[in-house]
């Protein structure tokens, strides 16, 4: 499939360092035929260890992923922006053209982590959530277009 036909997709996170960051890996790895996966924050971050380690174990290397502003992709003309989180959903920027906007969150794993008593503990919770973002992406695009 050519790119001009993929659907342009952004994933928006506050920080763009973990669950956004999983999305797009996910969305390249699993629906690159399908898609053309961003992703984005409103107050980016680098992207977190422990998001590169978890999803590096489910067979996805996003080690050259980098956090960007939403700013940075203002000329892609997206087709969908899905926002994962509350921040980024209050945060979101108007979207010229024909972006539809949704929102469908997940639990943020550094948050959960802080109260893990040990590191494996802690991504348990990045695991988790990985999971359940992989189970999302898999539905794409049809999910998107049934919202």
């Amino acid at each position: 499939m050519k790119t001009q036909n993929k659907l342009k997709i952004l994933f928006m996170c506050t920080r763009n360092a973990c669950r956004s960051q999983m999305a797009e890996g996910f969305a390249r790895e699993l629906r690159g035929d399908l898609l053309e996966p961003y992703s984005a924050g409103v107050l980016p971050h680098r992207v977190l260890a422990e998001t590169v380690e978890v999803m590096k174990e489910a067979g996805v290397d996003i080690s050259k992923q980098q956090s960007k502003h939403v700013d940075a992709l203002k000329r892609v003309a997206f087709d969908y922006v899905v926002t994962l989180c509350g921040g980024a959903l209050e945060a979101c920027p108007l979207f010229s053209g024909k972006a539809k906007v949704l929102h469908v969150p997940f639990d943020d794993p550094p948050v959960l982590a802080l109260s893990a008593r040990t590191r494996e503990e802690a991504l348990g919770h990045y695991r988790r959530v990985r999971d359940e973002i992989r189970a999302f992406v898999e539905t794409l695009p049809q999910a998107l277009e049934n919202r």
